[in-house]
């Protein structure tokens, strides 16, 4: 009994002295850290590693990004954006007197970066290790290399043995080791990076004297397949992004497009001004979030919820008040019609620019859309892409429904068949001409809060994208909605797939040297409609 008490008071002596031991090395090193001679500071790193290394990672990463404070009675302490927080205990603290910034020198900050490499590489939490190995692989180095080669073998994470992978292959390649330059080789070839094309090239392909940067033959022969297989990633890359971006432009085409289409099949009004339609709907959205943004920057983080609603009215609005006040008066004549909306498309420009200035303003994203999606290493889609296909796709959808489910569409086809035996079963085709038009607009003015989320917004906008939209009607068949959508999309995706070859200028001139072909082989359009309208 008595031997048993006397080992419990022995273990928990020991335990006792361990925790003092440890607390008084927690001090000496905070003590050293927060010293005026750097290499104290130098020294006071290293042992707070040493003494506490999860404390240390918290407060050595404060200490990096200048957040680490020292106030009068010598408390260390960090400001965070959850409070200040004692150094010692990572518990709340109220500083004392006036506080000053914990600087670093050339000394100092390398011992710093030293040390937060190894404590992160070795953290407990997997993302702070993987996150730590990525930002090696971008800046390696011989130090960084060797500190790697330590850790990689225990690391078991397999995306962060892949980062420290390459962080090694980058060095090693240029090593004088022909076995470390083989390894790197095929590190370079399990990785997913595309940084190195430039580099692989160098040392495998002959220079001007037909001479080798990379002697060796059999680690050139294994540097050209890591070469090759980056290539191979470049290309896939690229597709994905092009056909990402090209259906991006797409749906801005077919969203400038739709009312056009309409309206456009409806009327057979060469609508000028449809361009301005987008124009207000975009600086529709740039008014609701300036007026919300007044009210707090909490409620402007929701300003899309009023403000496509906002932008629809708007432009609707504005659309039946032209085709009642200019474009009736002017049916059948597609000339004056041409010029008429023009001369209106000019009147909006510089009343715009009276009332917002002639120059562009910027309509920021909300947070949530705001970053993006790595699909894959050096393929980040934007939310706001991504944002404005699900938009597209239901504003297709909408109008889908409102032509084919309800009687205003019924009407509508009816009139865009035969007006005259429309009119004749007692349709009023004047008033479905105005709520027809103004929809049409209604939907370019959506297409307006699409495009004021993807670039600045300025009063030119509308005169971007008219051609354009025009181009999208005519080939997909003037007045049909399906092939409104599979041109927009072909014409967008033709766009990024011919500009990245041939570039931007020549691309758009190829195109349209295209669309004139294709135009006289098949005037209709993709889908020409069916009945009396195909006639006429």
């Amino acid at each position: 009994m008595t031997r048993n008490l006397l080992l419990t008071i022995t273990a928990l002596l020991l335990w006792v002295s361990q925790a003092v031991a440890g607390e008084t090395e927690l001090d000496q090193a905070l003590y050293l850290l927060a010293s005026e001679t750097h290499t104290d500071m130098a020294k006071g790193i290293a042992e707070l590693a040493l003494a506490d290394p999860d404390k240390a990672l918290v407060i050595l990463n404060a200490l990096d990004a200048g957040e680490l404070k020292k106030d009068g009675r010598g408390t260390i302490f960090l400001v965070t954006k959850d409070g200040t927080l004692q150094a010692k205990t990572l518990e709340p603290v109220q500083a004392s007197g006036t506080a000053r910034t914990i600087s670093l020198n050339n000394t100092s900050r390398r011992a710093l970066a030293a040390t937060l490499s190894k404590l992160r590489l070795t953290a407990k939490k997997v993302e702070v290790r993987r996150e730590a190995a990525k930002q090696l692989a971008e800046y390696p180095d011989g130090e960084s290399a060797e500190l790697i080669r330590t850790f990689i073998g225990a690391e078991k994470d397999g995306e962060a043995r892949r980062w420290m992978g390459l962080a090694l292959a980058k060095v090693d390649m240029k090593s004088q080791d022909p076995k470390l330059r083989m390894q790197a080789a095929k590190s370079i070839q399990n990785s997913d990076d595309i940084s190195l094309e430039a580099d692989l090239k160098a040392l495998v392909e002959p220079d001007a004297k037909g001479q080798f940067a990379e002697k060796d033959p059999a680690v050139r022969a294994e540097l050209d397949r890591a070469l090759q297989s980056v290539k191979r990633r470049i290309f896939v890359i690229n597709i994905i992004s092009n056909t990402i971006y090209g259906l991006s432009l797409g749906s801005v085409l077919l969203l400038a497009a739709l009312g056009l289409a309409i309206t456009f099949g409806l009327m057979k009004v060469i609508n000028m001004a449809h361009g301005e339609m987008l124009m207000l709907g975009a600086y529709s959205t740039y008014f609701v979030r300036e007026r919300m943004l007044a009210a707090g920057p909490e409620v402007a983080e929701y300003y899309l919820v009023l403000a496509i609603p906002f932008a629809f009215a708007t432009t609707f609005a504005m659309g039946v008040l032209l085709e009642r006040l200019v474009i009736r008066h002017l049916y059948g004549r597609p000339l004056e019609t041409l010029l008429s909306t023009w001369g209106l498309s000019l009147i909006l420009i510089q009343t715009v620019r009276v009332i917002f200035g002639a120059q562009n303003v910027t309509v920021a994203n909300p947070d949530f859309l705001s970053g993006g999606l790595e699909l894959m290493p050096a393929l980040v889609v934007p939310y706001s892409r991504i944002a404005v296909l699900a938009f597209t796709a239901l504003v297709v959808g909408f109008v889908w429904f409102v032509l084919r489910g309800t009687s205003v569409g019924l009407k509508v086809r009816a009139v865009t068949q035969n007006r005259e035996i429309a009119a004749g079963l007692g349709i009023a085709t004047h008033r479905v001409d105005m709520w027809t038009f103004g929809l049409g607009s209604g939907l370019a003015g959506l297409g307006g809060v699409a495009l004021s989320q993807l670039g600045n917004v300025g009063p030119e906008l509308g005169q971007q994208h008219i051609i354009d939209s025009f181009v999208v009607v005519v080939v997909g068949g003037v007045g049909n909605i399906l092939g409104t959508i599979f041109a927009g999309f072909g014409l967008g995706l033709a766009n990024k797939i011919l500009e990245p070859s041939v570039g931007a200028v020549m691309g758009k001139i190829l195109l349209l040297v295209l669309l004139i072909f294709f135009i006289q082989w098949r005037p209709q359009g993709l889908f020409a409609l069916k009945g009396r309208a195909a006639e006429n």
